[in-house]
């Protein structure tokens, strides 16, 4: 059977979810190959193992913190060479977008991104994909090269299917041309404890109706009771009420929880681009015209100030 490289999304050997869902729909097309760069293999490859992958492709280097995403894009494609994949899978985070993109130019290949699913086709791997505000679902395949494909979280469950996971160290030549960016400083970001937006199982949102900075705690109260992640509409954060970094929205995060509700967020085009593939909807908002509810699997017709509390009481209470 075919190999199929996996490339791991990790923090020093903790692998993220999405790498996990990524094995799952490897295994659907091939064997999976996982391509795990940066300190912390051994520790990962028994988690990768666990979940399908049948050989970890290991590869350490300073060059992969201290220069942006092209040492990493030299590694994957030293990867690439080494395998001749029937394709390549990548989380669709910020990063992992542009390794692909780069890797498809480096090795003449099509690229699909920010699918939401990948199957076997006769002619090669089929992605999904959710398009135009998610009004359409397209079918795709890469008719050039290797597929290289780039899938969202929450896409796929987490399924454990044991192999041997052998790890092998892979020999990477950084080029001097991939050192045209150094990364001079960092300054890691205060843990607020919950999940991290885009790989959040469930999300809770807060917007205009909110009303202002000091009412945002009623939204995160809700979601730490569902241990959630929380979100923010453009309209709060271009109003200073929330971080810039917890927007859902075309121009912001696309997430796709298996629950998102959103609270005091009438549904404009810019938001639903970000969070319509949900599984499943829930809205809060006193107009009963509000946009939003026409997409939404449940909705309620009311003052956030008193449902969303009392939401949250229902839950402790269920969870007591």
């Amino acid at each position: 059977m075919a190999e199929v490289l996996v490339y791991v999304d990790h923090v020093d050997g903790a692998v993220r979810k999405p790498t996990l869902e990524l094995l799952t729909l490897a295994r659907r097309i091939g064997e999976p190959v996982a391509v795990h760069l940066g300190p912390g293999a051994e520790a990962a490859a028994a988690v990768l193992a666990e979940h399908g992958a049948v050989r970890v492709l290991a590869a350490d280097a300073p060059e992969f913190a201290d220069y942006l995403v092209a040492p990493k894009v030299d590694a994957l494609q030293a990867a690439y060479d080494a395998v001749a994949p029937a394709a390549v899978l990548v989380p669709s985070s910020a990063e992992g977008k542009e390794i692909a993109a780069r890797l498809a130019v480096r090795v003449g290949s099509g690229i699909i991104t920010d699918a939401v699913d990948v199957e076997a086709g006769d002619e090669g791997p089929v992605a999904t994909q959710s398009v135009f505000a998610a009004a359409f679902t397209t079918r795709s395949r890469v008719t050039k090269g290797t597929p290289v494909i780039t899938v969202k979280p929450n896409s796929a469950p987490v399924e454990a299917a044991p192999a041997a996971g052998t790890v092998e160290q892979l020999t990477v030549t950084v080029a001097d041309g991939s050192k045209g960016t150094k990364v001079v400083s960092r300054t890691p970001r205060e843990s607020s404890g919950r999940p991290e937006l885009t790989e959040a199982a469930i999300v809770v949102s807060g917007g205009r109706g909110v009303g202002g900075a000091e009412n945002f705690p009623i939204v995160e109260g809700l979601a730490d009771s569902l241990g959630a992640a929380v979100g923010a509409s453009r309209a709060a954060v271009d109003a200073g009420w929330y971080p810039h970094t917890n927007q859902v929205g075309q121009t912001g995060k696309s997430v796709s929880p298996q629950l998102y509700i959103a609270a005091g967020i009438s549904g404009a085009i810019q938001h639903r681009a970000g969070m319509q593939t949900s599984k499943t909807i829930v809205a809060i908002n006193k107009d009963a015209e509000a946009p939003i509810f026409e997409l939404v699997d449940y909705g309620v017709v009311g003052d956030l100030f008193e449902v969303v509390p009392q939401l949250t009481e229902e839950v402790k209470s269920r969870k007591g």
